[in-house]
């Protein structure tokens, strides 16, 4: 797995907020290329109505909502990051792009995302005939990837998630509806879950991901549940990175991932290159000593795993 960059990224301009340019300035081991552009593939999951308030947004207004910035080279920025989440659908590498785009809908952007690049490139997969998982361990539930396949049994999409926290989804009772019902995992976790619980929750649901047997596995990699991300409360460590990018690599043969969440730029640098190193079979260069849960937050973990192990018992094997 490579780490796919190219510098039109940094022209997506923010300003003074968590998603700023310096996310990407900090990375220097990386594959430069040009992103091809992917615009004649927003139509997968968007609507017209929301392709085209993004492209003439600049220089109407300055954002979507409260949270997401537009600017001047927005729009084409986030269609190149769209084509290289695809670039790196084929080739099994790691899209290291911005604006991010799991909370992104079919039908508005929100959450700093203005397109849904794992959403679409996974799309594409599905109409190629694929199965597709997406696993996304950003700290954030991926509330616009859940919604675009929520009625699909081509994807099962699974989460792992601080709950409650933005953006208000990824309950237990979230689990899919008609065909899609039961190919929704949200792994809602307490604020102040550790990398034993990230680790115990994957364990409990890998079950899940192999018997759906997915012919590729796509990655949404969030990095804002790091203890020291500004954003959140969770307990992880740039070591749990690796250990999760370890696991993926020992089940599937088939992976791709882009990045998502985390505002931390020093620690993202760590987060990502541990990851990467993990599905790479190579050692970790940023170890931490593993985050830990308190025994309060274990117990209201256990207790929202055992409801949402007995909403998905009727679809998967435990």
């Amino acid at each position: 797995m490579r780490l796919l960059f190219d510098p039109i990224f940094l022209q997506h301009d923010t300003g003074a907020h968590p998603e700023n340019r310096g996310r990407l300035e900090v990375f220097d081991n990386v594959t430069a290329i040009q992103a091809p552009d992917a615009s004649d593939l927003l139509h997968l999951v968007h609507t017209p109505d929301h392709i085209e308030r993004v492209r003439n947004a600049w220089p109407k207004i300055g954002r979507l909502d409260s949270d997401t910035v537009i600017s001047e080279h927005s729009y084409q920025v986030a269609c190149q990051s769209v084509g290289l989440t695809v670039e790196a659908s084929e080739n099994g590498d790691f899209a290291l792009v911005r604006p991010p785009g799991h909370h992104a809908y079919a039908d508005h952007g929100s959450g700093f995302c203005l397109f849904n690049n794992i959403a679409i490139a996974c799309q594409r997969l599905v109409q190629d005939g694929k199965r597709v998982l997406i696993f996304d361990f950003d700290g954030h539930h991926g509330d616009g990837t859940a919604a675009i396949f929520y009625n699909s049994d081509r994807v099962l999409y699974w989460s792992t998630h601080q709950y409650p926290a933005f953006p208000g989804y990824g309950s237990v009772a979230e689990i899919g509806r008609g065909q899609g019902e039961g190919f929704t995992v949200n792994v809602p976790l307490p604020p102040g879950s550790g990398d034993d619980l990230l680790m115990d929750s994957f364990r409990r649901f890998l079950p899940i991901a192999k018997q759906f047997d997915p012919d590729i596995v796509a990655i949404s990699a969030g990095f804002d549940g790091h203890t020291m991300d500004p954003l959140l409360q969770l307990n992880f460590t740039t070591s749990i990175f690796h250990t999760v990018g370890t696991e993926l690599r020992n089940t599937f043969s088939n992976i791709f991932a882009v990045l998502e969440g985390g505002y931390n730029p020093p620690v993202l640098k760590s987060s990502v290159e541990n990851f990467v190193a993990g599905i790479n079979g190579r050692e970790q260069s940023a170890a931490e000593t593993p985050g830990t849960s308190s025994e309060v937050v274990k117990n209201e973990y256990e207790q929202r795993i055992g409801g949402l192990i007995e909403n998905l018992k009727p679809y998967w094997s435990f």
